[in-house]
């Protein structure tokens, strides 16, 4: 009896350890840069927390807060580093002036859809190269890729634009390397956070903008001032956001919890994407029919200048930062391998 009594308790024990593992419970707090409000752009956090919670069965948790409520959208890189919060959710290329790489790692002008960007991202090198950044860049940080936006439009204007010199000197809100490319061509750009811009179109000081995917733009009310939508967003083809988690937080988490939230998080990509594609056509037929909105595409000519211009900035900018000359120059590389693939086995475009 006293030997099956010592039996079952190992037995116990074997399979109480893995429960251990994870018993020590952990409370993600997440300062967000976008409205949980937002289809695509920043619903997909609460899914993620809800699944966190059922996958480790209440050990791991997360509270989020919404724009500007604990931490200002701009400041949460620096808040998470140095253990402020523990976590926030954001956007790399909002760091372009401490890390000229940093909107690689978000969205490339002209560069790859989303099947391509996810598979330099986790079968190349680009989510080696996105933590080597932030080490490198001295910020104490783990990044984990956690939402993938379709693609975007490319902006919304009060006027049409039909020629390069339409836009000299345009006021407008712009992300990223696009609006480095927008600079080149003569424009006054700035970037400030999406719930700044509807007051900002009102007040006139910008007169365009862009900020996400239709379904996100209407809901901030940008068809309400301005009423051509242009397309395709060059700038924005596909777009990572990240979740980032102080790396003494990260490190000190059981085995289980960093799979769990590994995992959420890749769960995700898949799931923010196909909100996103799901999402916008009704949008843009209701912009159109209700709403005063021209749908335009951009001619060739136009482009074909936005093209060039992006050449000179990512030369410019590689030939001014290592870094950013590294990065470039792998996913370069990984592009031009991808190429034979992507000619080849997908239908033409119409």
């Amino acid at each position: 009896m006293m030997k099956s009594l010592i039996g079952l308790a190992a037995a116990v024990g074997v399979l109480a350890a893995p429960m251990a593992e994870a018993a020590d419970k952990l409370l993600l707090k997440t300062p967000v840069a976008f409205s949980t409000a937002l289809p695509g752009l920043g619903t997909p956090l609460p899914r993620v927390a809800e699944q966190l919670e059922l996958m480790s069965g209440g050990t791991l948790q997360m509270r989020i807060y919404e724009p500007g409520k604990l931490v200002p959208p701009f400041e949460i890189l620096d808040a998470v580093s140095t253990g402020k919060v523990n976590s926030g959710y954001t956007i790399s290329g909002y760091w372009a002036g401490k890390m000229p790489a940093s909107p690689i790692f978000s969205a490339v002008p002209f560069g790859p859809d989303a099947g391509e960007f996810m598979a330099w991202m986790f079968y190349g090198n680009g989510l080696k190269l996105y933590q080597e950044m932030y080490d490198e860049g001295g910020y104490n940080v783990t990044v984990i890729p956690c939402a993938l936006n379709a693609p975007e439009t490319a902006g919304w204007f009060a006027e049409e634009i039909n020629s390069p010199e339409d836009l000299q000197g345009l006021k407008i809100r712009f992300y990223g390397l696009g609006g480095k490319v927008l600079e080149k061509m003569g424009a006054a750009v700035s970037l400030i956070p999406g719930g700044e811009i509807f007051p900002s179109l009102e007040k006139g000081a910008i007169e365009a903008t862009e900020f996400s995917m239709p379904a996100v733009d209407t809901r901030l009310g940008f068809s309400k001032l301005v009423k051509y939508n242009y397309f395709p967003g060059w700038h924005q083809q596909a777009t990572f956001f990240e979740l980032l988690v102080n790396k003494d937080v990260y490190n000190e988490m059981s085995e289980q919890h960093k799979a769990i939230l590994q995992n959420a998080c890749k769960a995700s990509l898949a799931d923010s994407f196909a909100e996103g594609e799901a999402s916008q056509f009704a949008v843009m037929n209701d912009n159109v029919e209700n709403n005063g909105v021209t749908i335009e595409q951009w001619s060739p000519e136009m482009l074909a200048a936005f093209e060039a211009a992006w050449d000179e900035v990512a030369a410019e900018e590689a030939a001014n930062d290592p870094f950013f000359a590294k990065v470039w120059a792998d996913l370069s590389e990984f592009r031009d391998g991808y190429e034979v693939w992507k000619v080849n086995a997908f239908l033409p475009r119409k």
